[in-house]
């Protein structure tokens, strides 16, 4: 924990609506001015930073005068389409400031769950560090409905961190860190400096959103947090309000950092655990669940429920006798025929399909276990 930022060689720092917009006059440009000057000099040490930042829609929202709380999809997608450009612009000029470059990469839901876009925006991210220029990536709520749409950037922006092999996760928020119960609502919460893993106990901490321009909350944050350890990276949620927030984490002012998986999935394995809607669970028993644990494959024999409309090649959750998620993987059969095979040995799934088939309901080459059961 005691490591500064400077230490690591890939950073992704997302900036929530609420810290880098203001409802009525716009962009905080004296706060961006102070990030970028911290991004700078994280740079010029010779850190990768990588940029998510929301803000689009509450940006648009202010240009265009629109003020109701709740706008309809079809303004959302107009406010983001205008507060884009207006965003983007701000974050080149602040970087150019600094002699540095940027580019815009609008993402979403489907680009990083489906694997082809995955790799291809991979490449991209990877083309554009390797030249010296700061992606500044966000949703693309010009075009993503509900049913596609990531909904917040503190996920997101794990996605990314992972996709990029980032080694640190900065989500700026408008609260320091993780407390005990959300401190807005229960004054005698604690707060949590160090999280060595993300817990059962830790998950039923989160709350909701804290203020009208956030779409996430602690929920999302953590859910943030199990994707980017998973693969490797700590992350960090502090305070983003304060002028030259980066710095002010190198200076020890307060924040929660959350450790990296001592046995981190890596390549492949890093895309399907962080998968974020997998498209159907598959409840095992206690032997399925040891055998998973010790590198096996999860055969029919030991699964006990099926749910979801999956096809073959699809991403499942694999669920233990406790209701805790064990592992995600690449389902070998499409759902109707899992049904039908769960709970059979291997040598009866032949006679039940009437086709040879593969022994493994989800093999071990492809399955990613959860950190909590890894």
């Amino acid at each position: 924990m005691s490591r500064t930022l400077a230490s690591y060689r890939r950073i992704t720092v997302k900036i929530g609506s609420a810290t880098l917009v203001d409802r009525a006059s716009g962009v905080r440009r004296e706060w961006l001015a102070s990030l970028v000057a911290d991004i700078a000099a994280l740079a010029e040490r010779g850190v990768e930073i990588m940029v998510v930042s929301s803000g689009a829609i509450a940006l648009g929202r202010t240009i265009l005068g629109l003020t109701a709380k709740s706008l309809r999809l079809e303004e959302s997608q107009a406010a983001a389409a205008v507060g884009q450009i207006a965003l983007a612009t701000a974050w080149s000029d602040a970087l150019a400031r600094h002699g540095l470059k940027s580019g815009q990469i609008l993402l979403t839901l489907g680009d990083t769950e489906e694997r082809r876009r995955y790799l291809n925006a991979r490449a991209t991210i990877s083309t554009m560090l390797g030249l010296k220029v700061v992606p500044v990536i966000n949703e693309n709520d010009t075009v993503a409905t509900t049913e596609i749409r990531y909904g917040d950037n503190d996920r997101l922006a794990a996605r990314v961190a992972t996709m990029a092999g980032s080694d640190l996760l900065v989500l700026l928020s408008d609260i320091d860190g993780l407390y005990t119960a959300p401190p807005a609502r229960d004054p005698d919460a604690r707060f949590i400096p160090v999280v060595e893993a993300i817990t059962p106990a830790i998950e039923a901490m989160a709350g909701g959103a804290a203020s009208e321009l956030s779409r996430g909350g602690m929920r999302t944050k953590i859910d943030a947090g199990k994707i980017a350890t998973t693969a490797g990276a700590a992350m960090i949620i502090a305070q983003g309000a304060r002028l030259n927030p980066l710095a002010a984490i190198d200076a020890g002012e307060r924040h929660t950092w959350f450790a990296p998986a001592a046995r981190p999935v890596k390549g492949f394995k890093t895309w399907i655990a962080g998968n974020l809607e997998p498209a159907g669970r598959l409840t095992v028993d206690a032997g399925a669940v040891g055998a998973l644990k010790s590198g096996k494959s999860l055969l029919a024999a030991g699964v006990r429920n099926v749910e979801g409309n999956f096809s073959r090649g699809d991403t499942v959750a694999i669920i233990g006798p406790d209701g805790g998620e064990v592992a995600r993987g690449l389902v070998a059969y499409d759902a109707a025929d899992a049904v039908r095979i769960a709970g059979r040995k291997s040598t009866e799934i032949e006679a039940v399909l009437g086709y040879q088939a593969r022994a493994a309901m989800v093999h071990r080459d492809d399955l990613a276990m959860s950190r909590e059961a890894g």
